[in-house]
């Protein structure tokens, strides 16, 4: 907790959360896999495991898509879902549209 405050000096949590989150880039892109399948790859996301769990339990419940979140705060859905994705990230989450990267 004490470190928390040292790191935004001496701001409350929601405020530093808030800054932290205006702060990221994220960044979508679709990569090609095995027998022409797309993966979407979202990439610049918090690391703690629980908020990338809920995101990626969010997005692929309202995807209707298989996926799988990393440790290195990557996600990864089945299929082209980058617009979509880039939607959820803004009215959901509430990161800013303008850190959120749809790379083509």
């Amino acid at each position: 907790m004490v470190a928390k405050e040292l790191d935004c000096g001496g701001l409350p949590p929601e405020i530093c959360e808030q800054l932290g989150r205006e702060e990221q880039i994220i960044k979508i892109r679709v990569d090609m896999r095995k027998f022409g399948k797309a993966v979407t790859v979202i990439e610049g996301l918090p690391q703690e495991k629980d908020v990338l769990k809920s995101i990626a339990k969010t997005l692929k419940t309202k995807l209707a898509a298989g996926g799988t979140y990393r440790d290195d705060g990557v996600i990864e859905l089945q299929g082209d879902h980058r617009h979509r994705v880039k939607e959820i990230l803004v009215n959901e989450f509430g990161f800013p549209p303008e850190n959120v990267i749809i790379i083509d």
